[in-house]
């Protein structure tokens, strides 16, 4: 009889495990970027970022860092999608540049990060 009883608690303690809901992401995180991280490419007309999930506009920021390590004048990002941003891009000369952002995501959750791209003589 005990042994029933145990089988039958087992039973619904992974019954109810199955049954719950996947976990949610509770912070935008960089999903992809165009030009992607790290690659060599020719100057870009803009950068867009894709979060893992919709972002704030009002609390976002993005800056590109250039070669010698001053700010390019993009202004402020557009948001075409919940979880896009894109900034136009002026001619930039070849050398590495600088991506840094900081999002907050709808729920609130601030979240922010960095990566480089490369950009080659033509």
């Amino acid at each position: 009889m005990r042994l029933r009883v145990r089988f039958a608690s087992y039973t619904v303690l992974m019954s109810l495990l199955l049954l719950r809901p996947p976990p949610a992401h509770a912070h935008a995180f960089l999903d992809h970027a165009d030009p992607r991280v790290g690659s060599t490419v020719a100057s870009p007309p803009a950068l867009t970022l894709e979060f893992t999930e919709p972002v704030e506009p009002a609390f976002c920021r993005v800056e590109v860092v250039g070669p010698a390590g001053n700010p390019i004048n993009i202004g402020r990002p557009e948001h075409p999608a919940p979880a896009m941003l894109r900034v136009a891009l002026p001619p930039l000369p070849p050398g590495d540049y600088t991506v840094q952002w900081a999002v907050v995501s709808v729920d609130t959750h601030p979240t922010e990060g960095r990566f480089t791209f490369s950009v080659k003589r033509p």
